[in-house]
């Protein structure tokens, strides 16, 4: 499970013992150690800082709030004021954009945000969030505010430095790849750690590469299932396993859904949950009878409201609480006699649907909240380390007369077919699906095969046989 080189000091092939060739798994351990070598010293670099920023963005939710502490924290007060005074307080102080949500106080000590959409200099997939009092009605400040968790400017970059290295699209490439080799990387360490000996994974009163090998085997054992479980929740929103996921999903009818907006006829399609076209005339008179509606519904806090896209659309009040327990509940209203129209309750989720959102909330570290994020961040300070001690023992493996010597060819002939055959079928499937885990793998093969031939070839010519 290393994200870099990790052998023993008897990788050869050739040297697998008596003993552990009568395993079942053993013809797969030379195929293994060359797969997990090569896998790590080549992906490593994207690991490495697939980790440092994904331990920069779980420490964020923390920061977040003491940076901001002034936006989003007020004195308690005796009363609050009508969520429809706090919209319009906002509104005067920013009347740029429109309306397109807004999240009442989820605590006695917190602000509310009323997200304005369409402001000049604020990028499109962004909000501009006003921060309000709900006591008084002073506008405490404004920030820029991205995606549903309502990550502020200094989350938001962390997350885009994490996500795509601040590139856009193309730098998601970036953290697909990791996010698709990891689970490789970590389940052949596993094995071959498995594999070893008792008296071989000690670290204690060792020293040397057998000592790096130890605390790069013991540490990821135990990080090894957390190493799994990132890779498998980050591919369900990269750009390629993420839409062949998505479509799986769909095609099996455990697709999120979402509750209609439409108040009839031609408008029944419409999901509500993207920002609001148009601001509603009404929305400072409406809201707090939208909310009413909500609140009896049993739509506790937090909440959002997102306005009515059209004259003949509801709003939606839903649930936006990623914590455990989930609060995910919506309901959509009707402004004109504010009846509910709709409901959607996350109980009634499709069961995929439920473990994508707890999974996906788990890697972002909302699931447990700071307990979430502690863990987290020692899952990334783990593969740091793993990554470090792999690269230090690709160059003890050179015993200081060259920088890592490679793990010897030929390992896949020492596979019987009938383990081979049915292996190389998975993983064609697989890979399928998890592009940039195939795509490489097939460089890797092609380029090995081709620097095989080339030294049987120049073997031949010089020796006059096979090159070992």
């Amino acid at each position: 499970m290393s994200t870099a080189p990790s052998t023993t000091t008897d990788e050869s092939p050739q040297s697998v013992t008596p003993a552990l060739s009568r395993r079942a798994w053993s013809p797969l351990r030379p195929l293994v150690l060359r797969l997990h070598f090569y896998a790590g010293l080549l992906v490593a670099p994207f690991l490495l800082v697939a980790a440092a920023t994904g331990f920069l963005y779980a420490a964020s939710f923390q920061a977040e709030k003491i940076v901001y502490s002034h936006e989003l924290t007020v004195p308690v007060g005796d009363h609050e004021l009508t969520l429809s005074r706090q919209v319009a307080a906002a509104r005067k102080a920013h009347p740029e954009g429109t309306v397109s949500a807004v999240r009442p106080a989820p605590e006695a000590d917190a602000t509310t945000r009323v997200l304005l959409s369409g402001v000049p200099g604020v990028g499109a997939d962004h909000t501009l969030a006003v921060f309000v009092d709900p006591y008084t009605g002073k506008v405490r400040g404004a920030l820029e505010q991205y995606g549903s968790t309502g990550a502020l400017p200094l989350r938001t970059w962390i997350d885009g430095l994490h996500a795509n290295l601040q590139l856009g699209e193309n730098g998601r490439l970036y953290s697909e790849l990791a996010a698709s080799w990891l689970w490789v990387i970590a389940g052949g360490g596993l094995v071959l750690w498995c594999g070893r000996r008792r008296s071989q994974r000690k670290v204690r009163g060792t020293s040397g590469r057998r000592r790096t090998l130890g605390l790069h085997g013991t540490v990821g054992v135990w990080a090894a299932a957390g190493f799994v479980f990132l890779s498998a929740t980050g591919l369900t929103w990269s750009t390629y396993a993420g839409a062949n996921i998505d479509t799986l999903r769909t095609s099996l009818g455990q697709a999120t859904p979402s509750v209609s907006a439409a108040t009839g006829g031609e408008h029944a399609g419409h999901t509500g949950a993207g920002t609001a076209e148009a601001e509603a005339p009404d929305i400072a008179r409406d809201i707090d009878k939208i909310l009413a509606a909500a609140r009896a519904k049993g739509l506790g806090d937090p909440v959002e409201i997102v306005p009515p896209a059209d004259a003949d659309s509801a709003y939606v009040a839903k649930q936006i609480q990623r914590s455990w327990p989930k609060k995910q509940d919506s309901v959509a209203v009707d402004p004109a006699t504010g009846k509910v129209t709709d409901e959607l309750r996350f109980a009634d989720y499709p069961l995929l649907a439920k473990l994508t959102r707890w999974g996906i909330d788990a890697h972002t570290g909302t699931l447990f909240g700071l307990v979430n994020q502690i863990a987290l961040m020692a899952l990334a300070l783990s593969l740091i380390l793993l990554i470090v001690w792999g690269y230090r023992m690709w160059w003890q493996r050179g015993r200081a007369s060259a920088f890592g010597r490679p793990i010897p060819r030929g390992a896949w002939q020492q596979v019987p077919p009938q383990i081979l055959v049915p292996a190389m079928a998975a993983v064609a499937v697989l890979c399928y699906f998890v592009p940039l885990l195939g795509i490489p793998l097939a460089v890797f093969i092609a380029v090995d095969v081709l620097l095989g031939e080339i030294a049987y070839r120049k073997g031949k010519r010089t020796h006059g046989g096979r090159a070992a």
